[in-house]
C-alpha cells in the first residue's frame, strides 16, 4: 500500500528493493496498490520488474467507498501479505482487510510527523490516538525505519518482542561506486567558476524540508567567500519561494535550480557540502539522503531535526539548531571545509557492514513477510 509510485523516498526504495531481489534471483510477487489513484514516474519500472501496479478507483477522501474498493481488491487478489506504508493512515487499510484470510498485516512507519488526512487540528487530535490504537491492535508487526520513528509511533509503550521492529532502508551503493564526479565539467556546465565550492540542497521543495533556510545559509556563505555557490535539486510547493528568496538576498548567478534529476549520485559527488535544515519538531524519521551524502564524500550541515540513525562512523558532520541562524550555519560550513575531506571509500566500506546494506536490508524485508 503506497500513495503512488512517484519520486517519494519510500516508493523509490520499494522499487529499488524489488529490482535488487530480481538481481539476486529471489522470486517475489508484489502488487503496488496506489491510494492516490494516480500514475507515477516509476510505474513502468515496477511493471518491468514483474510487479502489478493498481490504482485505487476511489479517492481516499471518500472513506467508505475507498475501503470497499480496497476490500474488493484484497479479496480478488487473495494476497498473503498486506504491507502498509502510510504510517497512522495504515489503519484505514487494515480495516478494509478485517476478516480476510491474510497471513501477515504490516504497518511500516517512515515518518515521525504523524500526519492524518485532515487539515482540521481538532479532528487530527481526535484521530491520531484512534488510528494508532487500530494499527497496534490489527497490525501483526509494527515496523519503523529508525529507532526514533518506531518509538514515536508506539507512543511510550514498550516494544513487543517480535512485533515492534526496526528495519532500515537499503541504500544502493553501486550508484555511488560508479559515479564519476566530474567536478570541473559540472561547474563548466552550470556556468560556475572552476574553483567554485558548491553547497547542495537536494530534496522536495516543501515546508518540511525547509529549503528557504538553505538559501539564506548560501547567501551568508557567498558573502564570506564569493567563490561559494549553491545548487538546488528537487521540486515542490516552495519552488517560487526559494527562487524569490534568492533574488531578495542578491544571489544572482551564485545559485542554480535544477528541478528533479535522476543523476543525484553524480551531482552529489561534484559538490562540497550537503545541507538538510529539517524542522526540529517533528524530527525526520530516517534521512536516506543523509546516507547518500556520506557515500558521495560530502561534508554535512544538519539541523537537530536529523538524528544519528542514518550516520555512518565516517561522517563529517555539523549539527546545528535552526535558531542559531544562517550566519552561524555558514561559519560552521567553513569550519568543516578546513577538516580533512571525508573518504568515499571508507563510507562505502562502513555501509557494507551496516543494516542499510542492500543484501541485509532485503533479507530483513522479506523476513517481515514470514
Amino acid at each position: 500500500m503506497v500513495e503512488n509510485l512517484n519520486h517519494g523516498s519510500v516508493e523509490s526504495w520499494l522499487v529499488r528493493m524489488l529490482g535488487h531481489a530480481r538481481k539476486r534471483g529471489i522470486d517475489v510477487d508484489w502488487t503496488f496498490y496506489c491510494t492516490l489513484g494516480q500514475r507515477g514516474a516509476k510505474d513502468e519500472e515496477a511493471r518491468a520488474l514483474g510487479a502489478r501496479v493498481i490504482y485505487s478507483p476511489v479517492p481516499i477522501g471518500k472513506k467508505l467507498a475507498f475501503v470497499l474498493a480496497l476490500r474488493a481488491e484484497l479479496r480478488r487478489g487473495k494476497y498473503d501479505v498486506l504491507h502498509c506504508h502510510h504510517d497512522l493512515v495504515s489503519a484505514v487499510y487494515l480495516m478494509a482487510a478485517l476478516g480476510l484470510p491474510i497471513s501477515k498485516r504490516l504497518v511500516h512507519v517512515h515518518n515521525a510527523d504523524e500526519q492524518v488526512l485532515t487539515p482540521n487540528a481538532l479532528k487530527q487530535s481526535i484521530m491520531r490516538p484512534l488510528l494508532r490504537h487500530a494499527c497496534l491492535v490489527m497490525g501483526d508487526r509494527i515496523v519503523g525505519n529508525s529507532n526514533h520513528t518506531l518509538d514515536t509511533f508506539i507512543a511510550g509503550r514498550g516494544r513487543r518482542k517480535g512485533t515492534d521492529l526496526v528495519h532500515y532502508l537499503g541504500v544502493d551503493s553501486i550508484r555511488f561506486e560508479v559515479a564519476k564526479g566530474d567536478r570541473l565539467g559540472f561547474r563548466r556546465k552550470l556556468g560556475f567558476a572552476e574553483d567554485s565550492r558548491i553547497l547542495l540542497f537536494a530534496g522536495r521543495m516543501v515546508p518540511e524540508k525547509n529549503p528557504v533556510f538553505a538559501v539564506e545559509v548560501l547567501a551568508e556563505l557567498h558573502r564570506i567567500d564569493p567563490a561559494i555557490v549553491g545548487v538546488f535539486v528537487g521540486s515542490g510547493t516552495l519552488d517560487e519561494a526559494v527562487r524569490r528568496r534568492g533574488v531578495e538576498l542578491g544571489l544572482g548567478d551564485a545559485a542554480r535550480y535544477l528541478g528533479w534529476r535522476v543523476d543525484i549520485p553524480e551531482i552529489m559527488c561534484c559538490c562540497d557540502w550537503f545541507i538538510i535544515p529539517h524542522p526540529e519538531h517533528p524530527v525526520e524519521g530516517f534521512g536516506l539522503a543523509v546516507v547518500e551524502a556520506q557515500l558521495a564524500g560530502l561534508r554535512m550541515l544538519l539541523s537537530r531535526g536529523i538524528l544519528d540513525d542514518p550516520l555512518l562512523p565516517t561522517a563529517s558532520v555539523c549539527r546545528l539548531a535552526l535558531s542559531a541562524g544562517p550566519k552561524i550555519w555558514a561559519e560552521s560550513a567553513i569550519d568543516l571545509l578546513r577538516r580533512l575531506p571525508p573518504s568515499r571509500s571508507a563510507a562505502l566500506a562502513a555501509l557494507k557492514g551496516s543494516p542499510m546494506d542492500m543484501d541485509r536490508s532485503l533479507k530483513g524485508l522479506l523476513e517481515l513477510h514470514i
